[in-house]
């Protein structure tokens, strides 16, 4: 997602995954493919190099996972403890939300 109306439609009326990595928003759009935004700010780590390698994991798992995620807008917003966790614990909780959404969705 590109635009600013798309990230609010999915802030306005969204199903929330959360945990101590991320929290995810998604909202169905009723037809077409998934689409990722992501919030990585500086109040993560101020550091660009952290922000861009946990950029670069939501990407990767989005990239595998998007076959089950139907026509779902999904927002990921990055928290404080990402950057302390390795890729593995992060792929990991990236995984447990995309199932998580995926049946809200379907539901």
């Amino acid at each position: 997602m590109r635009d600013a109306a798309s990230f609010d439609r999915v802030f306005r009326n969204a199903a929330r995954s959360r945990d101590r990595y991320f929290t995810v928003l998604a909202r169905s759009r009723g037809g077409g493919v998934p689409r990722l935004g992501m919030a990585v700010s500086r109040r993560v780590d101020r550091r660009a190099v952290a922000r861009n390698r946990i950029k670069r994991l939501v990407r990767e798992s989005f990239r595998h996972h998007k076959d089950h995620l139907d026509d779902l807008d999904l927002v990921v917003l990055a928290r404080r403890e990402c950057v302390a966790a390795d890729n593995a614990e992060l792929l990991a909780s990236l995984k447990h939300h995309w199932h998580r959404l995926s049946r809200c969705a379907r539901s």
